[in-house]
């Protein structure tokens, strides 16, 4: 077993939990301009005039480059990093060592698609919990003026303990999202497999030595992602509401104040907003930007995660040979 050997680690777990979280590193990093354009479109709601600063994706884009503050596309990249790896490696591990120890304790050799949303939503609860003061400080500095962002230390200072949550109720429903996501792909990639043991004629423990193509892991969490986004899509723009930076506070010219409208920071207040003043197709405002970068992002997490998987594997039993020989050496001492 993967947690044998007398040391107390789920090392099966922390081999998942270390090439997920690179994984989202990556992403995150490459599709950060895209994340803060797209935060910035969520995050405007139509004033009473029915006017919106911006029509469209690309006239944030463009706004950065108006101003001279393209730069700033990447403004709070370090924090979302940082939220980015902790979630993804709390993600990965609790996922993946929930799982295990449902198999263990049932006794059944796979597990159904309830038990996996159960063991999916458990680990996405833990997960926003210990995250959540990270993802409110990167919207918060995501949705600030270009060129006015602070830190994360001043951002979290601004409010009270209490504020650095914003969100945290939607985040711990929003948690479906990725249990929709890695049921899908966790079930299509078993199905693929299976076909492909079955077309090289092998039994049923090497499983786990067969990996996905590159294409394959890409199309299927292009896929997995876009069915979890269309369903939970207005919470997760009213999140985005609740976490937006004031922009009264960081906006230099009076003359674009008009046009922004500060949202409630309750889930019920911001739907209620959304509705009064948008209508219902408000609830979905910038869906497709959500669409494009979620699923570019999750599928590019979820392909490195799948290539780097049997190195990581390979790395960490490494690192538990040297450790237990080291521990025997200091025995004998």
């Amino acid at each position: 077993m993967a947690g044998d050997g007398g040391s107390g680690v789920d090392w099966e777990s922390l081999a998942e939990a270390t090439s997920g979280a690179i994984g989202a590193l990556v992403s995150t990093t490459v599709l950060y301009p895209l994340d803060t354009c797209k935060t910035k479109f969520q995050a405007e709601l139509q004033t009473h005039q029915g006017t919106h600063k911006y029509r469209n994706l690309s006239d944030v884009f463009w706004e950065a480059i108006r101003k001279r503050q393209l730069l700033s596309l990447y403004q709070g990249l370090n924090t979302k990093n940082i939220q980015s790896f902790i979630s993804s490696f709390f993600y990965f591990y609790g996922y993946s060592y929930f799982k295990r120890l449902y198999l263990e304790k049932s006794g059944a050799k796979s597990i159904g698609t309830t038990a996996n949303l159960l063991v999916a939503a458990a680990a996405g609860a833990c997960t926003v919990i210990v995250t959540q003061p990270l993802d409110t400080a990167a919207s918060r500095m995501q949705t600030s003026a270009f060129g006015k962002s602070k830190g994360l230390r001043e951002t979290l200072a601004e409010g009270t303990w209490m504020e650095a949550f914003d969100g945290l109720g939607i985040s711990i429903i929003l948690t479906c999202n990725p249990s929709i996501q890695y049921t899908a792909f966790d079930q299509l990639k078993q199905r693929i497999i299976q076909r492909q043991r079955r077309k090289n004629g092998g039994s049923a423990e090497d499983n786990s030595r067969v990996a996905l193509s590159a294409f394959s892991a890409f199309l299927l969490g292009a896929i997995s992602k876009s069915i979890a986004t269309v369903l939970t899509y207005p919470l997760i723009r009213c999140k985005v509401m609740i976490q937006a930076a004031d922009p009264d506070e960081d906006e230099d010219d009076e003359s674009e104040r008009p046009s922004k409208s500060r949202a409630p920071k309750t889930m019920l207040g911001a739907l209620h907003a959304i509705w009064s003043k948008e209508g219902i197709s408000g609830f979905f405002k910038g869906l497709h930007a959500q669409i494009l970068k979620t699923v570019l992002s999750s599928a590019l997490l979820l392909m490195i995660k799948e290539k780097i998987s049997n190195f990581t594997w390979v790395s960490l039993l490494a690192l538990r040979r040297y450790l237990f020989v080291s521990q025997k050496r200091i025995k004998s001492a």
